[in-house]
This record gives C-alpha cells, sequence and structure tokens, in this order.
C-alpha cells in the first residue's frame, strides 16, 4: 500500500512526564527552563529509564514470556495465518496483520484447554504477546513474495520453483526484515515513540483479552465468523451438486448485456465467498467504492467500448470474450495510476524518508554512552549485524545459482534494501501504511536503468526490497505491542525468529497445493492482481512503452496523470481526502475481476454503517468477524485443495 498521510504522527509527544499508563506512551520533551513555554527534546537514556522504571519494571524478566508453548503456539497459528494470507493475496492483492487474529485464537484454545483440565494455567499476558510475535513472523514475515515477484516469475517464465528454492528464498528475506528491525525499534519505538497504530491497537486487545473476565465476545464472534466461512467456502467448493448455492451466482446477471457482452462475461455477477467482504471490511469505505467505481468503469464502460472495436478479443476463437481477455488491455491502464501514486506519494513524504535516514539507530547520543539502561533487555547491535549477512550472504547466493543475476546487482539490491526498509518502517509508525508497493517499484525503476531487458533480474531484485522492507515494518509493528506491555525485546525478537522457518514451510506447501502451474494465475480463480502489476512493470521497461498498442498507450498515460494528480489533490486539500478515490483500490479494479470490487465493497460499505450507527460495535466486532471469514474460507479452500492433490476430491 502506499503512504497516504504523512503528517499522521509526526508530532513529538508532550506529554507530562512521569506517567504510568504505558499506552500513552512516554514523554519524549520536556519543559525548557531558558524557554519559558517551550519544549526540549529528552535524553535518550532518561526516556529509556523512565520506560524500564514505569512500564518495564522487571515484568519481562519474572512474568512468563519465552517459553515453549509460546513458541508452538505461535508457530502453529501462524503457519495456518500464513495459508490464508497466501490465499486472500492471490485472491485479491492485499494481504493483512496477523497479529490481533492470533492473540485471540490463542487465548481461546489456552482457555478452552484449561477448562478441560488439559492444561494447568492460562496464557499470560506476556506469554501471548510472544506468542503473537512467533505468529506474526511466521504467518506475514514469510511468503509477502510469493503472490507477488514469484508469481510473476511463474507467469513469465511458466516454470514452477521447487520447494527447497522458495524455503530458501522466503527464510533469507525474512531473515533480513527480521535483522532491519533491530537497529530501528530503538530510535523510532524508545526514543521517538511512532505510534505504530496497528501495534497499539494489539496491545490494547491483549490487555482486554487478559483484564478480569477477558473478551469472549470478541472470541466467539470470531469463531462464528470463522465457521460461517468453512461453510460458504465447503459449499461453493466441495458439494458441487448443491444447486441452491451455486444458482444465485448467475442471477440477476444471466440475461443482461452490454454492447454485445453479458455481465458474466465481464465478471459482473456476485462472489459467491465471503474472504472479499471479508477483505473490504477491513480496508476501509474509501477503498472500497474506489475498487466499485473502478470495476464499473472499467467493465461497463471501457471492455465493451473495446470489445466493440475489436481491440478485446478472445485469445481461445472457440470461446467468448471474458476476464483474462479483458484484463491483458485493462492493466495498462491500472498498473501506471498504482505505481505513480505510490512514488508520488513517498516523494511527497520526503520528511518521512529525511527522519528515517538520519535516524537508523545506529548511533546513540553521545552524553548516554557508558550509561545504557537497556543494555540487558534490548538486542545487541552485534546480532543485528550478523543475521544482516547471512541473510544477505544467502540472497546474493540464491539469486546468482538460481536466476543467473550478477553478483553485483544482488549487493545493491541487498543495499538498496537497507535503505529503503528504514524508509518503510518510519511511515508504518507514522502512518500505519507500509508503501511497499512503492519500494518495489522504486527498485523495478531502477533496474530499469542497471539492467534493461533483463526481466527476471528487475523482478527477483525488486522481491528483495518489497518484501524484507515490508516485513521489517511489520515486525516492528509487533514490538511496540511488545513494549506497550513492558516485555523483554530480547525474547520477542527471539520469538520472531523461531517464526520464521514454520512459515517458510506452510507457505510453501500452502503454494504447491493452490499453484500448481500457471494456468491458474491471471484468472477468475485466482487474478494474483500484484503479479499483474509486478508483470506488466518489468515488461513495459524491458520493452519500452511504445511496445504497447496505440489505445494501451493512451490508457497508460490517462492513468498515470491520474496517479500524478489524485495524492496533489490528497496533499492540497486534506479534508476533501475521503471524496477522492483511492489510487490503490482504483487501480486494482482494472486488474481484478469485477465481482471482487463487488464484493468488497459491500463489506467496506457493511463495515461503515456499522461504525456509523453503532460505533463501539464496530470497534469490538469488525475485524474479529472480518478476520473470522477471511480465516475460515481461506483455509477451507486450502484444505479442499489438499483433498483435490491427494485424489480423495475431484475438482
Amino acid at each position: 500500500m502506499a503512504v497516504t498521510d504523512e503528517n499522521a504522527g509526526a508530532g513529538p509527544v508532550a506529554v507530562a512526564a512521569g506517567h504510568t499508563d504505558p499506552m500513552k506512551g512516554i514523554a519524549t520533551h520536556e519543559p525548557d527552563p531558558a524557554r519559558p513555554g517551550s519544549l526540549r527534546p529528552r535524553r535518550p537514556a532518561d526516556i529509556e529509564r523512565e520506560w524500564r522504571e514505569t512500564v518495564y519494571r522487571g515484568a519481562g524478566d519474572t512474568m512468563p514470556q519465552l517459553t515453549a508453548r509460546a513458541i508452538l503456539m505461535g508457530a502453529f497459528l501462524g503457519g495456518i495465518l500464513s495459508l490464508t494470507n497466501l490465499y486472500v493475496a492471490l485472491k485479491i492483492g492485499w494481504t493483512s496483520g496477523v497479529a490481533i487474529t492470533a492473540c485471540i485464537l490463542s487465548f481461546s484454545i489456552w482457555r478452552t484447554l484449561r477448562a478441560a483440565g488439559l492444561v494447568r494455567s492460562d496464557f499470560g499476558i506476556l506469554e501471548n504477546n510472544c506468542m503473537q510475535s512467533t505468529a506474526t513472523a511466521a504467518g506475514y514475515s514469510v511468503g509477502g513474495t510469493m503472490a507477488s515477484a514469484i508469481a510473476a516469475m511463474l507467469m513469465i517464465t511458466g516454470r514452477q520453483m521447487d520447494f527447497w528454492t522458495l524455503l530458501g528464498w522466503n527464510v533469507c528475506l525474512a531473515v533480513i526484515g527480521v535483522a532491519m528491525a533491530v537497529p530501528m525499534k530503538r530510535h523510532m519505538i524508545n526514543i521517538e515513540q511512532l505510534p505504530f497504530p496497528s501495534g497499539t491497537a494489539a496491545a490494547e486487545t491483549l490487555r482486554s483479552l487478559h483484564a478480569q473476565g477477558g473478551a469472549p465476545h470478541r472470541a466467539r464472534a470470531l469463531g462464528l465468523a470463522g465457521f460461517v466461512g468453512v461453510a460458504v467456502a465447503w459449499l461453493r467448493d466441495a458439494t458441487f451438486a448443491f444447486m441452491p448455492w451455486n444458482l444465485p451466482a448467475a442471477l440477476p446477471f444471466g440475461s443482461l448485456s452490454v454492447g454485445g457482452l453479458s455481465l458474466a462475461q465481464l465478471s459482473l455477477r456476485w462472489d459467491m465467498g465471503l474472504v472479499t467482504v471479508g477483505a473490504g471490511a477491513l480496508v476501509g469505505f474509501r477503498v472500497g467504492w474506489s475498487l466499485l467505481l473502478g470495476a464499473l468503469l472499467n467493465y461497463l464502460v471501457l471492455a465493451p467500448w473495446m470489445a466493440q472495436r475489436g481491440i478485446i478479443t478472445a485469445a481461445d476463437a472457440a470461446r467468448g470474450i471474458g476476464f483474462p481477455d479483458i484484463v491483458r488491455w485493462s492493466l495498462w491502464s491500472g498498473v501506471p495510476v498504482m505505481v505513480v501514486s505510490s512514488l508520488v506519494a513517498l516523494l511527497l513524504g520526503w520528511r518521512t524518508a529525511g527522519r528515517a535516514l538520519s535516524g537508523l539507530g545506529l548511533r546513540r547520543d553521545r552524553r548516554a554512552r557508558g550509561e545504557d539502561p537497556l543494555a540487558a533487555i534490548e538486542v545487541p547491535p552485534s546480532w543485528f549485524w550478523g543475521l544482516f549477512l547471512i541473510g544477505a550472504v544467502g540472497v546474493v547466493i540464491m539469486q546468482r545459482l538460481v536466476w543467473d543475476i550478477p553478483v553485483v546487482m544482488g549487493t545493491i539490491a541487498v543495499l538498496l534494501t537497507f535503505v529503503l526498509s528504514v524508509v518503510a518502517c518510519r511511515a508504518t509508525g507514522e502512518t500505519d501504511t507500509t508503501p511497499t508497493g512503492a519500494l518495489g517499484k522504486v527498485t523495478q525503476l531502477a533496474y530499469g536503468v542497471l539492467a534493461p531487458s533483463n526481466m527476471t533480474t528487475n523482478i527477483m531484485t525488486a522481491s528483495v526490497t518489497a518484501n524484507a522492507s515490508g516485513c521489517a515494518a511489520d515486525l516492528l509493528t509487533d514490538l511496540k505491542s511488545g513494549y506497550l506491555l513492558g516485555a523483554n525485546a530480547r525474547k520477542q525478537f527471539i520469538a520472531q525468529l523461531m517464526g520464521i522457518l514454520p512459515g517458510a514451510v506452510c507457505v510453501g506447501l500452502g503454494w504447491a497445493l493452490l499453484v500448481p502451474n500457471a494456468d491458474v494465475l491471471g484468472t477468475e480463480r485466482f487474478p494474483a492482481a500484484m503479479a499483474v502489476v509486478w508483470k506488466g512493470v518489468a515488461e513495459l521497461l524491458s520493452h519500452g512503452i511504445t511496445s504497447l498498442p496505440p489505445t494501451a498507450r493512451i490508457g497508460a498515460l490517462v492513468s498515470a496523470g491520474l496517479g500524478l494528480l489524485l495524492p496533489l489533490l490528497e496533499r492540497a486539500f486534506p479534508r476533501a481526502r475521503a471524496f477522492l478515490p483511492s489510487p490503490m483500490g482504483l487501480g486494482l479494479a482494472f486488474v481484478m475481476p469485477g465481482y471482487i470490487s463487488i464484493s468488497m465493497f459491500v463489506g467496506a460499505l457493511l463495515a461503515a454503517t456499522v461504525g456509523r450507527w453503532r460505533r463501539r460495535a464496530a470497534e469490538e466486532y469488525v475485524v474479529p468477524v472480518a478476520s473470522g471469514l477471511i480465516a475460515g474460507e481461506s483455509l477451507m479452500a486450502v484444505l479442499i485443495s489438499a483433498l483435490i492433490a491427494l485424489g480423495v476430491a475431484q475438482n
């Protein structure tokens, strides 16, 4: 996602020093005696000492945290949730964090086991936080590249990578991402007190779960929604003879047409699933209506017009025009608005990038040397350098051996990752959005100059910067939760490392089940929107814009103009932002089937309506219900794919 609000959370935390509410953070500034009425920055050592005395208080050393059951539960839940993220990414081009879902599931499972007499004690709050760290690393930090770079490579070459190659690649990228979170944690979380809203929300969720009486209603909502998602996937994919369920898929659109194309050919129908509804509830109403606007513009206006003029034709003359034929043209009207808007937003946020690059976290206040109050709690710099070098060397070697990318090119990609990861973490800390798309495109553009006409180098080097930077940002969000709860950062970091391997294994196996060959990508089953974008950018940089048909060139130029205009309008008229279409939502609608955009809009509308009239209910239930729908249906879809692969069921 692109950075959308550079100013969010950028100001200093001007609260009184000495407060004891950990959710309010620690004061970064204090009254300046020399200038009455003004503030001056506090010494880093003083900020960290206050946290140790008012929030930590030894809890991270005395309370259970890095336990075997926390690691095992986190690896188990993270591995499962990595499959749901892979499925959703292939389906709609979006991924979501797994921290809150993992916390609720773990809390519910352990409470149930204790009630049944199978375990002696519940999870403690820091133990659950440590579990969350492992689950986050397993469920999100690995596999991000699968639905983008790896899928794009499969679409270009038609050759599937073996399990061990994917395992090694995902582990190396995740190790770099985990390592990059180390030097930035103390600077961005401890000293600057950046908000990291999702991390704060996860900490608040844990506090509510572990408060007196817990929060069973959230767990029940997630469980019930998960059961509904499982039932929907089973009825849709496994019981094919259940006609009352399948019948609405063709109604009421079967007899309607536009420009000689039926709405079914234009992919404008109801999606017989709830993953997209749940995803729409999570992405927000602005993205939701932008998706609907883009789908209607593409499939009701442009596609019929292009088909009438013979510009869009069926690749197979024996069948009618369908989604794959339309998207071959429309992707050039969707990709530029996403790429250009992401880069413009990144440039407009130059202050964010500047603060990030000037505060890599490798230097400490000179006055604080020799008096590190968190020396035994924080991760030492030597761990960062060791892990970063291991991951970097692994990446460069794999690029050379597997994809024949020169060592120099691979090394440049690693160095770019070092810088761009800092930008991604800063943007996430201030705005809660990680610009992985923009950072990946920065690398693709750079290698369009460094290695022109080489699509493999273009895609696989960008895979390093995009996945590692996204991983670092997400794990830093996780460390924010631990900071607010008084966790031991060193133990939490170890928990994150423990989640990498199980997550990479699960993602590799899930990929083999869901994507047996290139034929399933770019279809209505798996539109693989992000892979289409990566592939399109690589092809464009390889062949040049003059290689596109004239109408596609016009669409690309108009789309690029919108990508430039929309972020500028957002900056100039911030109060009108809600009324401006989201460039990401608008662009994705051109590379996804129309029914996905429709159902995501429905989910966003439902969430917005509940939030408008029942705000407290929305805060309590929207995330658990949406997460449950996504997890339930995704896991059942993966299970059915496994049954088909094993010959137990037929497709």
